[in-house]
């Protein structure tokens, strides 16, 4: 409560102060926009308290959208007067630069201006990530996939562009598509409401996903029925055999009671290619152990914006990108859409399209994580597009 309420109110008035004592502008028109600031932050809560989800949608997107965006309006602006504060303390920053200063807040405008326009932008932008995986005998054939984790559906992300990111997969003509978690952002109502399971049921594939602690946050037997309605098969602890792979879905760890890896790797057959779909990337080790090939998890969002990254960076063994503990491989994707505002800022949001094959040859440069288990990926660098894999129940 103190981080995600305490902080921001400080933060507020750390903010208003500084604007207070910059903007050379009368005092009504200084109130006005630390208000409107203080306004923005507020309605944060009535998407935390589910209370847009009484009102007519285009205004709960509204409310979404400004709310949360605020908060990340309110962490450059602390930054920035942080930044500023610490250049007075040594001597580097002028004190009349933060007092009624037109050219400081020109500057600050249109530098805010900029970062948020080029975040939404590139936000916008969704990084092809590609992957070859070494399958040391245990396919009959390269298997094609597409993988995703956090699509966050929902106020911010509509149907619109849920049909962008399906024609994204589609363009990829996969065997199966591997969805780690978070498809589903604070509310099952306006996916509900715009139909999303039938955007989603127009992928020309296989869909497989485990859930994540959003599913959780929407209210999860709501959230199961949209996966049926959308024709995605949910691994809720569960393993199932499709062709020459072995796929494992993970329960989330918001459920306290979810299987422990050792008894799922009981029902896991080592002689395929086994793959494990766990959305928070805690307890690598666990999958090493078992034995597993191949780990897709996502959660993280690399952080969403910066600094944040640096943070997910110091949490989590690997927060983002390529990583190896022994014979086991991972990604750990920054999700193809975000929680809150549409920015991206030092992150970016990306599907990975990923080939299993036998053999392996060349190298592919990847984001690996900065730690001694890390490695490059190994690709062929080569094309696939073979036939579609039968489903054994």
């Amino acid at each position: 409560m103190f981080i995600f309420l305490g902080l921001p109110l400080l933060g507020l008035a750390y903010i208003g102060w500084h604007l207070w004592a910059l903007i050379p502008l009368p005092a009504w028109f200084r109130s006005l926009l630390i208000g409107l600031l203080t306004g923005a932050f507020l309605l944060l809560f009535l998407n935390l308290g589910r209370v847009i989800d009484r009102m007519p949608l285009t205004l709960a997107r509204l409310v979404y959208d400004v709310g949360n965006s605020s908060i990340f309006l309110l962490l450059y602006l602390a930054i920035f007067f942080l930044i500023m504060d610490l250049g007075r303390l040594v001597r580097l920053v002028p004190r009349e630069w933060l007092f009624q200063n037109y050219y400081t807040t020109s500057a600050l405008a249109v530098l805010l201006f900029a970062v948020f326009l080029l975040g939404n932008i590139h936000y916008h932008h969704k990084e092809r990530v590609e992957l070859t995986l070494p399958a040391k005998g245990k396919i009959e054939k390269p298997v094609r996939l597409v993988m995703l984790s956090d699509l966050h559906l929902g106020y911010h992300n509509p149907r619109k562009e849920l049909a962008r990111w399906v024609d994204l997969i589609n363009a990829e003509q996969p065997d199966l598509v591997l969805i780690a978690g978070d498809i589903i952002d604070m509310s099952i109502r306006p996916l509900t409401e715009e139909n999303m399971a039938e955007e989603m049921r127009r992928i020309k594939a296989p869909v497989f996903a485990c859930l994540g602690n959003h599913e959780y946050y929407s209210n999860e037997p709501m959230a199961e029925q949209f996966y049926r309605d959308a024709n995605i098969r949910l691994l809720r602890d569960t393993t199932v055999v499709v062709g020459s792979l072995s796929i494992t879905g993970r329960d989330d760890r918001a459920n306290v009671h979810r299987r422990s890896m050792g008894l799922l790797n009981k029902g896991i057959d080592h002689s395929k290619y086994t793959i494990l779909l766990d959305h928070q990337p805690y307890h690598l080790e666990q999958a090493e152990h078992a034995g597993i090939d191949f780990q897709l998890s996502g959660h993280t969002h690399h952080g969403q914006v910066w600094p944040i990254s640096w943070i997910t960076d110091f949490v989590y063994e690997c927060a983002f990108g390529f990583h190896q503990r022994g014979d086991t491989r991972y990604y750990i994707s920054s999700g193809i859409g975000l929680w809150g505002g549409k920015f991206r800022i030092g992150t970016q949001s990306e599907y990975v399209v990923a080939t299993i094959q036998n053999e392996s040859n060349g190298r592919l440069k990847l984001h690996a994580c900065d730690n001694k288990n890390s490695m490059p990926m190994p690709t062929s660098g080569g094309v696939f597009r073979p036939e579609a894999v039968g489903i054994d129940s």
